[in-house]
């Protein structure tokens, strides 16, 4: 879309966009929520807005792939009115990307008896956002330099994982999360190729845990369904790419999942809202866990490999 101080048509289908954006990006083997920065950045960035805070959810995954695809080195984004109110414009002829919120409604209603009441509800929203790559005359605080690798070391996830209380315990060669036991199942650190995979996979098996009754809860009760397991692995996907942004962990610590993919598309293409639903989980996901336990404070230096 050009340049425009105006959101997007109301009666655009805003879920349909989404999930053609993600399929086209699946089609090609792309995980959009996977390695989002590459080059002038060491570790995953959250997009932010004018502000400063963070996105959250789907717009966090929609941001990172917009990054991806055009090379953005910020992670500021701003609406064409917060870039004015600075002083700045932007460049013409740059296209901007779709942000999504939730607007919530009231509907009358009306029962066999005569009665009035009202249901509320809720309705996708949107308004275009700009990189601040795209922006001319920003403050030089919207285009961070790039930064040294500074990673979390293994000892520090480790404590961290320590104050979720979610149990672990050690198996062979699979990595998985068990609901009938609640408990996640991990093979030694020597199985893997680094320290920073190990901890990205026990962060991808700490979202699977969220789904537990006593957590957060989501509905494991088809989760042997084609659809119902590729749905949780995405919420599982999703929420270790944004647990790992919030923990330091560097970008290309997230596996393919490649045998996922074809399972992935097969579901967004039957639900449009899919994505969204998944994000939004893995989001809650990832609320809970750093509501559990708050992220280790940063230290310098790679994770260390130690003997298992």
């Amino acid at each position: 879309m050009n340049v425009s101080n105006t959101s997007a048509p109301a009666r655009r289908d805003i879920a349909a966009d989404i999930t053609q954006k993600i399929l086209t990006q699946l089609e090609r083997g792309v995980l959009p929520w996977k390695k989002p920065w590459d080059g002038a950045r060491t570790g995953i960035v959250l997009p932010r807005r004018a502000g400063g805070e963070p996105y959250r959810g789907v717009n966090v995954v929609m941001l990172w792939s917009a990054s991806i695809s055009a090379g953005y080195a910020s992670p500021y984004w701003l609406t064409f009115k917060q870039a004015a109110k600075l002083g700045a414009h932007v460049r013409k002829g740059e296209r901007g990307e779709i942000v999504v919120y939730y607007g919530q409604a009231t509907k009358k209603r009306v029962d066999e008896a005569g009665g009035e009441s009202k249901d509320a509800f809720r309705f996708l929203k949107s308004y275009v956002a700009f990189n601040a790559d795209q922006i001319e005359n920003l403050p030089t605080a919207f285009y961070p330099a790039p930064v040294a690798a500074s990673a979390l070391p293994l000892a520090a996830h480790e404590a961290w994982f320590a104050n979720l209380d979610i149990k672990r315990i050690l198996t062979q060669d699979l990595a998985c999360y068990i609901p009938s036991k609640d408990v996640i199942g991990m093979p030694p650190l020597a199985a893997f190729d680094s320290a920073d995979q190990y901890a990205a996979t026990l962060n991808h098996e700490a979202v699977h845990a969220t789904g537990a009754a006593h957590r957060v809860g989501r509905d494991m009760s088809k989760r042997f369904s084609a659809h119902a397991l590729a749905a949780e692995e995405l919420v599982a996907e999703i929420g270790a790419s944004i647990l790992g942004a919030h923990l330091g962990l560097p970008p290309g610590h997230l596996s393919d999942h490649a045998a996922y993919i074809g399972h992935w598309m097969k579901l967004l293409k039957d639900d449009k809202r899919a994505f969204l639903s998944a994000a939004a989980q893995a989001q809650t996901a990832v609320d809970w866990l750093l509501a559990k336990a708050a992220p280790p404070v940063q230290q310098a230096g790679a994770l260390q490999k130690e003997a298992a």
